[in-house]
């Protein structure tokens, strides 16, 4: 079978959500990563920005891919929180769908951005939407321990500043490029 577009923005997802989600306390290599992703069924997803859910269902299918992507963590022997399975997911989907050139799909838009430690800093050292206290409960409760309330709270906040903007865009105030 000949190697696809597909087959790369696969790879090369896998590879950055599993470098981005491995954490200390949660190491994980790339192969395990990959394989996570793929059995959680993430890989079937990624062919094609129709398969993802419309934008109303989002956060209910957001809960449902974490729940997935722990229990596939735990067949590979890994402890994931909700928050290191939030980031594998959403670099895995960021890198496919949002910097693939598929951005402004009304199901991309609506994908959660990857949180971290330098986008809450940034979100509080600015007071982004006047929720400076918001984004320290979650800076003191670190995005890599987040359960799931907590990393549904720092979605809703996040929604609450961007109105009807496509999520991709809070991380404007993501300084880890620099």
């Amino acid at each position: 079978m000949p190697y696809t577009i597909t087959d790369h923005r696969h790879r090369f997802g896998a590879w950055a959500a599993s470098r981005a989600a491995s954490v200390v306390g949660c190491r994980f290599t790339v192969q395990q990563g990959k394989i996570i992703i793929q059995r959680a069924g993430l890989e079937e997803l990624g062919r094609d920005a129709r398969c993802l859910p419309d934008p109303e269902q989002m956060d209910l299918q957001h809960r449902a891919w974490r729940s997935r992507v722990i229990t596939m963590a735990a067949t590979e022997g890994l402890s994931f929180t909700h928050g290191v399975a939030a980031k594998l997911i959403n670099v895995y989907l960021k890198a496919v769908f949002v910097c693939g050139g598929q951005h402004d799909h009304a199901h991309v838009r609506a994908l959660h951005p990857p949180i971290d430690s330098v986008l809450l800093k940034e979100l509080s050292v600015r007071d982004v939407g006047g929720l400076r206290r918001e984004w320290n409960e979650a800076r003191r409760v670190r995005w890599s321990k987040f359960d799931s309330a907590q990393y549904e709270a720092v979605i809703a906040a996040m929604r609450r500043v961007l109105g009807t903007a496509p999520f991709w865009t809070i991380e404007q105030h993501w300084q880890g490029y620099q």
